[in-house]
């Protein structure tokens, strides 16, 4: 165990005396017990959305991309903004599962079932936008190097929106495949508990067999180190190339170098915000109070901080050379004065105010172990980059080279509409995952039980006095 010895000075991972068959019962309780009347609430409300933008969507490859507010100067809209914000929140969770395992960090393993779960979804709405925006979706299977009716038709493998298509679909996959496995002694527990046949077949099919041998876990834990290995490359590569659908173009205010470590810096900090969005109504409806404490939110807020940081500086880049390169046609781009002051001003402004002014109250102690304040600023984190990406686009393309041809954007009632959709899928994807799959990874932290929670940290502690 020498090896595994934490300094008694550290906060408990799990507070409340638990024993491991408390662990079990805390972590099976919302699968078990009957949903409550706030789930199907929270439920009925996001069916709502997910058909109305459903509806929307159905409505737009019937009558073409013409039902958006695109026009002739912005080809690119609220789509591909909904697109780099949705990949960008799906960053954290293989952050979370894949960096953190490999530095051996151990407060992840109360956070990292939900990220992944997240970071599933997430991938699953961005792939929604590219899709549609073709306006023959018919036609998808295009993008992919595959023989077909027409010959030796292939990709245009110089394009970035091309290698999107690889990126992407190899970041779901091992996603997915991570996350899947991660359950699996989760599932075994569930099928063990399980009181009807169905239920029990159901989950000795996902258990895979799992019987909890040395073997087993030995097998389980190469897996995930050689996952993590894959994965983490990953969680730098996909948002890298996301951005290259700017950095490679010859647009004003696109064509930048910083664009792929922003880009990034970015992703990880709107990813976390949504982490903790998410997890704090998981900790209150779930009860998991003893599980995701104090602690964890404070070293999510922490992160936060950081990759705040990272794009402050960024920012501070982007408005520095685009006022130093001297261009006229940098005056109108997302980071100029000309946003600042001009047409846009309110989406310039409400980038600066919920990515850079409201988050720096987190460099405050008392603010980030506040859940309440928690919870108001990681929304806004989430509202602010979803403005960075709208300003990056449609401020960027509304002032083209051509006075004669500057215009501006107005969505319609249909670009709402398939927004609030993906939002509305999103959440009953989340809300049936947390009442059919453990919300938090139960043989990971009985794993850690005995030098990482409340009681034996305390004797621990007695001992060293």
């Amino acid at each position: 165990m020498s090896g595994h010895y934490e300094a008694p000075i550290r906060e408990p991972l799990i507070i409340g005396h638990k024993t491991y068959h408390d662990i079990t019962e805390d972590i099976a309780r919302p699968i078990e017990e009957r949903a409550g009347k706030l789930w199907w609430i929270s439920l009925y409300a996001a069916l709502v959305l997910f058909i109305y933008g459903f509806g929307c969507i159905a409505y737009t490859i019937g009558t073409g991309i013409g039902a958006w507010g695109l026009n002739r100067t912005i080809n690119w809209g609220w789509d591909i903004t909904n697109f780099v914000w949705w990949v960008g929140i799906g960053h954290a969770g293989t952050l979370i599962s894949a960096v953190l395992l490999l530095f051996r960090q151990r407060w992840r393993m109360s956070v990292n079932r939900s990220a992944e779960a997240m970071t599933i979804f997430a991938v699953v709405q961005a792939a929604i936008f590219p899709v549609i925006h073709m306006g023959r979706v018919w036609v998808g299977y295009w993008v992919f190097p595959l023989p077909n009716q027409f010959g030796s038709l292939w990709g245009n493998f110089n394009s970035p929106l091309l290698w999107d298509v690889f990126a992407i679909s190899t970041y779901f996959s091992v996603s997915t495949v991570f996350w899947f496995m991660g359950l699996i002694p989760d599932f075994a527990m569930i099928r063990d508990r399980a009181k009807t046949p169905w239920t029990k077949k159901i989950y000795t099919f996902l258990a895979f067999g799992w019987g909890g041998k040395a073997k087993h876990w030995q097998r389980f834990e190469e897996l995930s180190l050689v996952l993590a290995g894959l994965a983490t490359p990953l969680v730098f590569s996909v948002h890298t190339t996301v951005s290259f659908d700017f950095a490679t173009s010859v647009i004003k205010g696109w064509h930048s170098t910083i664009y792929p470590p922003y880009f990034v810096a970015g992703a990880i900090f709107s990813g976390f915000a949504m982490v903790q969005t998410l997890l704090l109504i998981a900790r209150k409806v779930c009860h998991l109070e003893d599980y995701i404490t104090m602690y964890h939110i404070e070293i999510m807020n922490i992160v936060i901080i950081l990759t705040g940081g990272m794009v402050t500086v960024a920012y501070a880049t982007e408005y520095f050379i685009g006022w130093y390169s001297g261009s006229r046609y940098e005056d109108f781009t997302y980071l100029s004065p000309g946003a600042a002051t001009g047409p846009y001003w309110w989406a310039f402004w409400s980038l600066i105010i919920c990515n850079l002014v409201i988050p720096a109250l987190f460099w405050f102690k008392r603010v980030r172990t506040n859940i309440i304040a928690t919870f108001i600023i990681a929304l806004i984190i989430n509202i602010g980059m979803w403005f960075e990406r709208f300003d990056i686009i449609v401020i960027n393309l509304s002032r083209d080279y051509l006075p004669g041809s500057w215009t501006m954007f107005k969505p319609t009632i249909i670009d709402v509409g398939v927004y609030l959709g993906t939002i509305g899928f999103f959440s009953v994807l989340f809300l049936l995952y947390a009442r059919t799959f453990p919300v938090i990874a139960q043989a990971e932290l009985k794993s850690i039980l005995k030098i990482s929670g409340e009681t034996y940290k305390a004797k621990e502690g007695d001992e060293h006095h």
